[in-house]
């Protein structure tokens, strides 16, 4: 069963809640499929009058925020060690090359890290707990957290449901021609501010770091 036929079973309370706490979960540090999770309850609530997008977004930036949060406390606390534990436990997904890559767009970028991290897979699991490693000072790591946050779920969750509202009404028009290029704009929309955010983290790298949070 599909992610989004799944979700058409459940009640719209506990689509918020699952949106929330996926997403918070993420952004802490566990490898979950909050993106995934977070396009289909939009595109869900494009079609179903009792989804509101608005508490859905509300609910998908919040959760992101929230994690990123709890992420950098247990990072701050955990030290490196934390990030060679999480190596042991999420081998794909903490690889030290991983580990390294991410540090260094940190060590050079800094707040700028945290906030286009949230628009690429990787860095958005890494954000919160490697700025906690690294003692970014919080308040720049909550500037970027929060402005991130509410750019990459509220946006996210405004865009797709945008496509589906659209889509449905193409999908009347022009059979299913209109939703298959309705949802082929939105996903190039994300996929293009994606790769802008990933250059921009991976531009100018310098071989030598530099403080964090500089």
């Amino acid at each position: 069963m599909h992610v989004q036929e799944w979700l058409e079973t459940v009640p719209p309370l506990a689509i918020y809640l699952l949106v929330g706490v996926v997403i918070g979960l993420e952004s802490l540090g566990i490898p979950l499929p909050g993106e995934i999770i977070l396009v289909s309850s939009a595109l869900l609530a494009s079609q179903h009058g009792d989804i509101n997008p608005f508490v859905l977004g509300a609910c998908a930036t919040a959760g992101a925020i929230i994690g990123d949060s709890i992420g950098y406390a247990i990072g701050r606390k955990g030290g490196r060690p934390l990030l060679a534990w999480l190596g042991g436990k999420f081998p794909k997904h903490f690889s030290e090359g991983h580990i390294a890559t991410a540090e260094r767009s940190f060590q050079k970028w800094g707040m700028w890290a945290v906030f286009f991290g949230r628009f690429v897979a990787l860095l958005r699991i890494f954000a919160g707990p490697l700025a906690g490693v690294l003692r970014m000072p919080y308040w720049k790591f909550l500037i970027a957290n929060v402005l991130g946050g509410i750019l990459w779920a509220g946006g996210t969750t405004a865009v797709i449901y945008y496509v589906g509202v659209v889509a449905e009404s193409w999908l009347k028009r022009f059979s299913w021609l209109g939703l298959v290029a309705a949802v082929l704009i939105g996903l190039t929309s994300m996929l293009i501010i994606k790769r802008k955010a990933k250059k921009a983290q991976t531009a100018h790298q310098e071989p030598e770091p530099v403080a964090a949070g500089d």
